[in-house]
């Protein structure tokens, strides 16, 4: 079972999971380049530009390790880079939980996405611009649990440890993607939690994932916000255990 993280975030966002499964699984869980305590040499812009590079990654990690019909858990734009990898090596896994997914974050037509295009430039230019400033009033409406500020204050702090020029490239890479057309294409067995409330991915979305890939399941977690695996991991950890 590999754990995949979102973007500002690193393999510590799932230390009140990952454990919980140790007992049926092999577990690994990764920092991508620029996250946690990854090598930041190896960081290539051009091979980042898109995710098409994390998802190369996850391929290299999970074929070092010899997975086989494993289970790729990821979180935000991660999960989009799990099917991505799914599509590019079938083999490695055969369950695909996807906690938070969106394939597009911008709206198109009838699509909603849940951004318009100037959402994402201004997005992207403040965060370019003030990295702390961006950090420190995202992070806590991203986590969405007002009556938890640590949890917050977690997810700050996480955000502000990204080196500034991968944090902009990464978040460039994912609020510009468009993974609409490879949903239909993936044959994994899926599962798509969902908060309620999540101002990155809201219901809308996760019910356009679930409708289109041929194999998925929906649970609505009680949990609000975007990243329960934190906020609320027991939910987490009892949807994962029922659908795999």
């Amino acid at each position: 079972m590999l754990f995949a993280h979102g973007f500002g975030c690193d393999h510590t966002m799932w230390r009140h999971v990952a454990p919980q499964f140790e007992k049926d699984f092999r577990v690994v869980t990764l920092d991508y380049v620029g996250a946690g305590g990854s090598d930041k040499s190896a960081y290539d812009a051009q091979k980042y530009e898109t995710l098409d590079g994390y998802a190369d990654d996850v391929v290299e990690v999970a074929r070092a390790f010899g997975i086989q019909d494993g289970v790729f858990v990821g979180h935000s734009v991660s999960a989009m880079i799990g099917a991505l990898s799914s599509l590019r090596a079938p083999e490695l896994f055969s369950e695909l939980i996807m906690v938070g997914p969106s394939p597009r974050y911008t709206n198109d037509g009838d699509y909603y996405g849940g951004f318009e295009e100037d959402d994402i430039a201004d997005l992207l230019s403040s965060l370019e611009a003030n990295p702390m400033a961006w950090s420190e009033a995202m992070a806590p409406a991203i986590m969405g649990v007002p009556e938890r500020p640590e949890l917050g204050q977690e997810l700050t702090e996480s955000f502000c440890r990204l080196d500034p020029k991968i944090a902009v490239d990464f978040a460039r890479a994912t609020f510009m993607s468009d993974n609409r057309d490879d949903l239909p294409k993936i044959g994994a067995r899926t599962l798509v939690l969902q908060c309620q409330e999540d101002i990155i991915a809201s219901e809308k979305v996760g019910m356009y994932v679930r409708d289109r890939i041929p194999d998925a399941t929906l649970a609505m977690l009680g949990a609000t916000g975007h990243c329960p695996n934190l906020s609320a991991p027991d939910e987490v950890i009892a949807s994962m255990r029922a659908f795999l």
